[in-house]
């Protein structure tokens, strides 16, 4: 088959976390020369115009679609999709809807609390969270990017009054632009639980979890942008990846699959997804994200789980293309 790669525009002096898609498509385009496939490469920006009568000279069977960001913003993500089911093109991953409401944190958060899936308090400029600000530790987080942009341990701040929380906010907005809103900090263990498509529908894929090694009691543990960009730092290289766990992690490990599939099913997931959590110390699981078509580097946390769940790399494209044909999936309010 004739596959278009469709992926964001990368300027030259584009930060880590941009630069990751290069990576992304020479991974993903040998896989698919393994696989049989004809490939092409299609850069997609806000000339949707240029893209679209691309791809129609292309004419693909396919589209993979690898967009993240569109001219470095995260909030048009959804762009790509909407171009593509105008153009009747089948491809790759989640449909429109479900990557809009997935990169739109608050808009995630409000849906999995309507369907009771548990996700920490937030609290907003606009008095739109889910409740009063409360006195205790926040984490202020981008409403839209991904990749943690602007995220680290200066993000976790103890507010005893919405007025702190709020001058943080602006500060954050100021600085580094856009919309941002403070969450509740879960102090914990992260985990990353992976799901991918098949024929007999999804398969929860074998839990990981991030460990904070060698982090002093009044480092906070956070997996911010050094921890998965900065090669150099401290978060990045003590912050491992492990799929071993001791047998008294069998529930809490059997509630992250539970929650993860039902993420799938509340949002009308499609492809590939991996949803991010936080285990409080008494063991209740805190979905953060939702995190659909995640980064599928040879190198990354997706394709690591799905080789411990015993699928090489080229199958787990093969699934993920073969998906793209598929138009059943779920979606309950």
């Amino acid at each position: 088959m004739k596959i278009a790669i469709l992926h964001g525009e990368i300027p030259q002096d584009a930060p880590p976390d941009e630069q990751d898609t290069l990576e992304q498509m020479g991974s993903v385009s040998a896989s698919l020369a393994t696989l049989g496939h004809e490939v092409e490469r299609v850069p997609f920006s806000m000339d949707l115009n240029r893209a679209a009568q691309t791809l129609k000279a292309i004419g693909p069977d396919a589209v993979f679609n690898l967009v993240d960001s569109v001219n470095g913003a995260g909030r048009l993500i959804h762009l790509a999709p909407t171009l593509l089911d105008y153009l009747g093109l089948p491809y790759t991953g989640s449909k429109t809807e479900a990557i809009f409401i997935t990169s739109s944190k608050l808009a995630a958060k409000k849906m999995m609390m309507s369907a009771g899936l548990p996700t920490p308090k937030w609290f907003t400029l606009g008095s739109n969270g889910n409740g009063e600000a409360f006195s205790g530790r926040y984490i202020v987080k981008s409403m839209w990017e991904h990749a943690s942009v602007g995220l680290d341990e200066d993000s976790v701040i103890d507010a005893a009054r919405p007025g702190k929380l709020r001058d943080v906010i602006n500060e954050k907005s100021e600085r580094l632009g856009g919309e941002w809103f403070a969450e509740e900090y879960i102090d914990g263990r992260e985990f990353n639980i992976s799901v991918i498509a098949g024929e007999g529908g999804p398969t929860v894929l074998p839990p990981a979890e991030i460990v904070f090694e060698g982090y002093k009691r009044d480092k906070l543990k956070v997996v911010g942008y050094r921890a998965k960009w900065i090669e150099d730092s401290f978060e990045y290289t003590h912050t491992p990846r492990t799929f071993e766990f001791a047998t008294n992690d069998a529930p809490v490990l059997e509630r992250l699959r539970e929650l993860s599939s039902e993420c799938w099913k509340l949002f009308g997931l499609k492809g590939y997804v991996r949803v991010d959590y936080r285990v409080d110390e008494a063991g209740n699981p805190y979905i953060l994200e939702v995190n659909a078509n995640p980064c599928i580097t040879t190198y990354g946390g997706f394709a690591s789980a799905a080789g411990m769940g015993g699928i090489s790399y080229d199958a787990m494209i093969g699934r993920i293309l073969e998906d793209a044909f598929s138009r059943e999936y779920e979606r309950h309010p």
